[in-house]
C-alpha cells in the first residue's frame, strides 16, 4: 500500500455515508479510518458498518460521525506481527490500524496480506532434484555416500575450477575440518572476519583455539586487508602467529583477494576461505572460494542453493580433500572392522541430500542471475530514496547478490534500521539486520579485534545495514509489496526522527 492508497482510507467524520461508499469502493481494502479533527483515528469503517446503517434506514446524507460510537481496535508501532494477528483473531477483524503515540493512524494491517508471508531468502527447487532423489530411492542408496555424493563432489569442484571436494553435513562441519586439516590445535590462534555469521567461528572454539577477529573494508564488507597486516604484524611481534586466516565472503561478494593472499603470504599463514554465502560469486574471473589453501561452501536452506542442510570442502591438493573424507566418517582405518586410531566426525552428507544438490547445480548460474536481478529492481525502483546506500561491488567482482543489503546514514541509523524493520515485519515481510559482528557478541567477549585504518566499519554496518528479501523466486507482486511497504517504512522512520 503506497502513502496515496493510505491517505484515501482516511476521512473526516464530517463525510456523509454516500461519499464514505464511494471512497470504499474506489480503494477496494474494505475499510476507512475515520479521523478527528486533529487527525487522530476515531473508528474504522467497513462495508459491514454501512450494510447495517442502511437495513436500519440511516440517510445516506448522514455523516459518519453521527454513528453509532465504536473505539478503534487498533496497536501501536512498537506492534509485532504476533500481536497484530492476535488481535486480528481475537476479534475476528480483517483489518488493523497501526497508531503512533498521539493515536494518529500511520498503517493499517491487512490480514490477507498477512497470510501471504515474503521469505527473506526461501529455497527454490528447479526440476531435476526430484529425478536424483527418485534414483536415490529407486536404487535403496539413501545413506550416507553413495553415486549422488561421488557425482556431486565432482561436479562442484569442476564447477569452481578447484582440483577436489568432500561433501559434508554443513558449511560449519566444512570449517571445523579444515581447520583441523590445517594444524589448529588448543591455545592456537585464527583471525576470522568479525562481520559474519557465528558459523565461521564456532569452529575455533571448537579446536580449542583463540579466535582473532578483523575489521571490514567498506569497499567490499569483507575482511579489510588493512587491518589484517596491522593484526598480522601485532602477532609477529607476539610471537603468535595464526595456524591460519579465515576470510569470509559475505552477501555473495568475494574478498579482496588479490590484498589478502600476499599479505597472507608474507607471514606464511594459509588461508580457509569461507564461501559459504558466495557459491557462484567471482573475482576477477575466478570463482569465489577457489583462491584458499581450502575453501568452503554452504548448501542450507537459506543458500542461493541448497540440499536443505550441507556443505562442501574443496582443495586442490587430493590428500587434503582425503583426509576431510576419513575425518567426516568417524576417522575409520581401512581395515576389515572398525578400526580407529584418532577423533573423528559424523560429518558426511548423505546420497539423497547430494541428489538433490547434482539438481541444484544445474541452476546456479539462472539463480545467480535471476538474484541479481532483484538486486536491480531495488536499485532501479527506489532510485527516489538517496539515503539507501546499496552494499557496493567493485570493479572486477560478479556479486551473487545472495542478498541484497543497504545501509541508513546519519547517527540514529540503528534507531531507523529498528523502525523500518519493524514496520516490514508487521506486513509479514522477513527483513534482517546486517550480520553483528562477532567481536559484539558475548560469546567473544575479549577477544582481540583489529578494526579497519577508517574506524570500526563492521559495527557501522551492523548498526546502520538491513537485508531485504532477495529469494530467486521471489515474484514481481511480492517484490513490489515490499518496495511499497519499504517505502513508507522509510517516510515513517523519517517523521519519527523528525518529531523526536
Amino acid at each position: 500500500m503506497t502513502a496515496d492508497e493510505f491517505n484515501a482510507l482516511c476521512v473526516p467524520a464530517a463525510c456523509t455515508l454516500l461519499q464514505a461508499l464511494a471512497a470504499l469502493n474506489e480503494s477496494g481494502r474494505g475499510v476507512l479510518l475515520v479521523l478527528h479533527p486533529d487527525g487522530r483515528l476515531r473508528r474504522t469503517l467497513t462495508d459491514g458498518d454501512l450494510r447495517r446503517a442502511a437495513l436500519s434506514h440511516v440517510s445516506e446524507s448522514t455523516q459518519v460521525g453521527e454513528l453509532p460510537e465504536q473505539p478503534p481496535i487498533t496497536i501501536g508501532t512498537d506492534g509485532t506481527f504476533a500481536a497484530g494477528m492476535a488481535l486480528l483473531d481475537e476479534h475476528q477483524i480483517d483489518h488493523l490500524p497501526v497508531v503512533d503515540a498521539s493515536g494518529r493512524p500511520v498503517d493499517v494491517m491487512f490480514r490477507r496480506e498477512l497470510s501471504q508471508r515474503i521469505w527473506l531468502s526461501s529455497p527454490h527447487l528447479g526440476e531435476e532434484e526430484t529425478a536424483f532423489v527418485e534414483d536415490a530411492f529407486r536404487t535403496n542408496w539413501i545413506a550416507p555416500l553413495g553415486p549422488h555424493v561421488d557425482g556431486f563432489e565432482r561436479e562442484l569442484a569442476a564447477h569452481v575450477g578447484v582440483g577436489h571436494a568432500a561433501a559434508v553435513s554443513s558449511g560449519t562441519a566444512a570449517i571445523h575440518l579444515a581447520l583441523l586439516l590445517l594444524g589448529v590445535k588448543p591455545g592456537d590462534t585464527v583471525f576470522c572476519s568479525s562481520l559474519t555469521f557465528v558459523g565461521s567461528c564456532n569452529p575455533i572454539l571448537y579446536c580449542g583455539a583463540r579466535p582473532v577477529f578483523i575489521d571490514s573494508d567498506p569497499q567490499t564488507w569483507n575482511m579489510s586487508p588493512a587491518a589484517l597486516e596491522r593484526a598480522l604484524e601485532w602477532a609477529k611481534k607476539e610471537g603468535r602467529l595464526p595456524r591460519c586466516v579465515i576470510p569470509v565472503n559475505l552477501y555473495g561478494q568475494s574478498a579482496d583477494m588479490d590484498a589478502i593472499l600476499p599479505i597472507c603470504d608474507r607471514y606464511g599463514v594459509p588461508v580457509l576461505e569461507d564461501a559459504a554465502e558466495s557459491l557462484g560469486a567471482r573475482y576477477k574471473g575466478r570463482a569465489s572460494g577457489s583462491f584458499g589453501r581450502i575453501g568452503i561452501y554452504s548448501f542450507n536452506g537459506n543458500k542461493i542453493i541448497t540440499t536443505s542442510g550441507g556443505g562442501m570442502l574443496v582443495a586442490d591438493d587430493p590428500a587434503v580433500v582425503e583426509r576431510a573424507r576419513k575425518l567426516a566418517t568417524q576417522a575409520r582405518e581401512p581395515a576389515p572392522h572398525y578400526e580407529h586410531t584418532e577423533v573423528g566426525f559424523n560429518y558426511r552428507m548423505s546420497n539423497v541430500l547430494a541428489g538433490i544438490g547434482r539438481g541444484q547445480l544445474r541452476v546456479l548460474e539462472q539463480r545467480v542471475a535471476q538474484r541479481r536481478q532483484v538486486f536491480e529492481t531495488y536499485r532501479t525502483e527506489l532510485a527516489d530514496q538517496p539515503q539507501l546506500q546499496w552494499m557496493p561491488e567493485p570493479q572486477g567482482y560478479r556479486s551473487t547478490r545472495w542478498l541484497t543489503c543497504f545501509t541508513l546514514p546519519g547517527r540514529d541509523a540503528g534507531l531507523r534500521r529498528d523502525l523500518v524493520l519493524r514496520a516490514l515485519e508487521r506486513h509479514s515481510i522477513e527483513a534482517r539486520p546486517v550480520w553483528k559482528p562477532m567481536h559484539q557478541q558475548p560469546l567473544f567477549r575479549g577477544a582481540p579485534y583489529f578494526a579497519h585504518e577508517s574506524g570500526d566499519v563492521s559495527a557501522g554496518l551492523f548498526e546502520a545495514g538491513i537485508c531485504l528479501p532477495s529469494g530467486s523466486n521471489l515474484t514481481p507482486d511480492q517484490q513490489a509489496r515490499v518496495i511499497e511497504q519499504l517505502r513508507r517504512a522509510l517516510a515513517l522512520a523519517e517523521d519519527r526522527r523528525a518529531a523526536a
